[in-house]
């Protein structure tokens, strides 16, 4: 029995890490005032931006990516 609810416990702790949101951003369509469509399958910003070109809309952070920061670090050589 304490293998089985050990078992389980590793299966939900493993689902639980598993299941992040690896899509950064997220298109709005139709304006600022809503009623448009929303999108947040995107992994890059540029690939939010080119959907919402020319169609209208903006692209904003998704609320629930839930994937690695991956902020920019300073650049290792130094500036002549």
């Amino acid at each position: 029995m304490r293998r089985v609810l050990l078992g389980l416990v590793l299966w939900a702790a493993t689902s639980l890490t598993a299941s992040a949101d690896p899509y950064r951003w997220c298109a709005e369509y139709g304006g600022f005032r809503g009623g448009g469509g929303t999108n947040c399958y995107f992994v890059t910003i540029q690939q939010c931006r080119a959907a919402v070109s020319g169609v209208g809309g903006f692209c904003r952070p998704n609320p629930f990516y839930s994937g690695p920061d991956r902020t920019v670090g300073k650049s290792r050589r130094g500036r002549d």
